[in-house]
């Protein structure tokens, strides 16, 4: 066992050394290694693989091929997948361990997935699906990152874990995304979406990973022998052939309290999204022996953590204006400790909530950190109800407008020149169709523009004066600070229609700065100073998007950045183009996608085809792109009012004009 230990922990760190060298080589222009040392190594990953019968994720020594699949096909579970009794006692706990022995897991918050290798390989990927019929996912399943394309054992087997996407690929996927509406709300339900893709390219664009966390038996009495007949032994059996587990510790009765403290201190750091943690029997025949009830299997058990509660007394609401126009009211209380750290402020998040508390200054209320990391308030105790509503807001001073959609009464800016939302012209300068800087989220630039490290958008390339500052913000670091910098040294070299589109003009998307770039022949100063005139006679540039560009240029503020842009960057050519074949078409997108990553990527491909992306459907709408043609949603009711086709992703990708 030490020896295949030690094998894998070689081969691992072999993948990851070819790996870097081959990104290095292939996307960056460089080498780290020569080739006679990059075979020598590979040679001895080949090797490995061989003598252990483990090919790991991400091998140099395979290639993932995608598919693409039309609709997910279903499939009944052998027997029921249950889900677990819970409890937010360690009391509860200790009483249900008794004297046995016990194994505490994380409870990762992703997607439950099957997985069934045939001869080695896998065969079969099924999600949990609602615990008696799942959906077939094997083509995604084969991306997920961490997952071995082969194992050493000939019989069938078949493992069950947690799919999940971690924090950090969450956010960096998210900041790619220009559009706030457009962004994903939390891991779980980008990994549940990107694990049920139809075409498996986007699932392992999304960094999807698998944690088992238990296996079916064995029905080859040797292969039992080997896996053991606890839950410990089946871990490291599992470890030992090339999977990943969930962390776990062993308890008992006397030390599960110690134990639990020591996952609660270890939550807030870590980059995985977990829910709680799950106590199992060790031994494995015991567990079974209990049986089930009609929902639980009495085996295992749910630990939620309790939620610690602090009374304190309201100081204040703080109305704060976000890069959406929103007005989000955050209380400001007396100071309390939680969850051994001190808290005094908690978002309300709307209207409808400070209402539905009826809080007033002064009040004592109740705070908690909903999973142990977000203050909230659970309870006013003496609802005063005397909160006035701003009617101006606070950054601009602008007469501010109550909205109220689906019952929830939110408070809005509508001033488009309110300095609330300098952050959503920062986000689109390093969104991914502008100066793609990766790996600075919206949260990120927040902070920046909080502390003042950002005022123009060339503040951008001179962050390395805050490096003491920002090595030292919470969730960054000095691994974070270089990855931000490097990416930012990145951008430096681009194509002029990325400056333009990121400069944020109204009205100009990506495809209209194309359009203006090619017909200037990609000259920098020719583009900056096009006159009206010439703007108009450019195919697919009307008199509108020409006003909006002149305008824009001969705002001296905006000179005054672009200059100072300038001497950041250098422009590349741009020697091929796509066909503009859907100039003059404007199209609507609405729904779940499955073919493409997000709407942003659909919408990249259309405006580099000439076409325009609209938020509504009109009379000027072309097509619709919906993938329920039968949904009854107010888009799909307008585009059937107004005759406008409504068409696929399928049927979009047939368009030819």
């Amino acid at each position: 066992m030490e020896q295949d230990k030690s094998c894998m922990e070689r081969m691992k760190e072999l993948v990851r050394i070819l790996s870097d060298a081959s990104r290095a080589y292939y996307m960056e222009d460089r080498e780290i290694m020569s080739n006679f040392e990059y075979d020598k190594l590979y040679d001895e990953l080949l090797d490995l693989e061989k003598e252990t019968g483990v090919i790991l994720s991400d091998s140099p020594t395979q290639k993932v091929g995608y598919e693409v699949v039309s609709s997910l096909p279903k499939e009944a579970h052998p027997s029921p997948m249950l889900s677990l009794d819970k409890t937010k006692e360690v009391d509860a706990l200790q009483s249900w361990l008794g004297d046995h022995e016990g194994v505490l897991s994380w409870k990762l918050d992703g997607l439950t997935v099957v997985l069934t290798y045939e001869e080695g390989v896998l065969s079969k990927a099924v999600t949990r699906g609602n615990g008696e019929i799942g959906e077939v996912i094997t083509p995604n399943a084969r991306t997920f990152k961490n997952i071995p394309k082969s194992i050493p054992i000939r019989e069938r087997f078949t493992v069950r874990g947690e799919a999940i996407i971690f924090y950090s690929d969450f956010e960096a996927l998210n900041a790619t995304i220009a559009d706030a509406e457009a962004k994903y709300k939390n891991p779980r339900n980008l990994c549940s979406g990107s694990v049920r893709q139809l075409n498996s390219e986007i699932t392992a664009q999304r960094n999807v990973r698998f944690f088992a966390f238990s296996m079916v038996d064995p029905e080859d009495p040797e292969l039992a022998g080997k896996v053991g007949g606890s839950i410990r032994e089946r871990f490291m059996f599992l470890r030992s052939i090339g999977f990943d587990t969930v962390d776990y510790r062993m308890v008992t009765a006397e030390n599960l309290p110690e134990t639990v403290r020591w996952f609660s201190e270890t939550i807030a750091s870590n980059d995985f999204p977990s829910d709680g943690l799950v106590l199992s029997y060790n031994d494995i025949s015991y567990g079974r022996s209990l049986g089930r009830t009609a929902k639980f299997p009495r085996d295992s058990i749910a630990f939620k953590w309790q939620d610690e509660e602090a009374e304190t007394t309201l100081l204040d609401v703080e109305w704060s204006p976000s890069r959406t126009g929103l007005i989000n009211p955050v209380a400001i209380f007396e100071p309390v400790e939680l969850e051994g750290t001190i808290v005094q402020r908690a978002s309300v998040h709307n209207i409808s909530i400070l209402k539905e508390l009826a809080l007033g200054k002064g009040d004592r209320i109740k705070v908690y950190k909903a999973n142990m990391i977000i203050p909230q308030i659970s309870e006013n105790l003496t609802r005063s109800g005397a909160l006035p509503i701003p009617g101006n807001c606070p950054a601009c001073g602008q007469p501010t407008v109550i909205k109220n959609e689906n019952d929830t009464e939110t408070l809005v800016c509508p001033n488009s020149e309110c300095p609330a939302k300098d952050l959503k012209r920062f986000s689109l300068f390093v969104s991914r169709n502008a100066m793609n800087i990766d790996g600075i989220s919206e949260a990120t630039l927040e902070r920046f523009l909080e502390r003042g490290f950002l005022k123009q958008l060339s503040d951008l390339y001179h962050l390395d004066r805050y490096r003491d500052e920002i090595i030292q913000m919470d969730k960054l670091g000095e691994k974070s600070y270089n990855n931000l910098i490097d990416s930012v040294e990145r951008s430096r070299k681009t194509a002029l229609p990325q400056l333009i589109y990121a400069l944020g003009i109204p009205n100009v998307g990506l495809s209209n700065a194309k359009l203006i770039v090619k017909h200037f022949d990609q000259d920098p100063k020719a583009c900056f100073e096009a006159p009206y005139e010439e703007l108009c006679e450019i195919e697919g540039i009307g008199s509108v998007i020409a006003e909006s560009y002149v305008a824009f240029f001969a705002d001296e503020g905006h000179r005054s950045e672009l200059e100072a842009l300038l001497k950041e960057l250098t422009f590349l050519r741009e020697e091929s183009e796509l066909p503009q074949d859907l100039a003059g078409k404007t199209f609507v997108i609405t729904g779940s996608l499955l073919q493409y990553p997000n709407r942003d990527a659909l919408k990249k491909e259309i405006e580099d085809r000439g076409g325009k992306v609209a938020g509504s459907v009109s009379a000027k709408t072309s097509y619709l792109i919906n993938n329920d043609s039968t949904s009854t949603s107010g888009k799909n009711k307008k585009a059937r009012e107004l005759g406008i086709p409504v068409i696929t992703e399928e049927e979009y990708k047939t368009l030819s004009f």
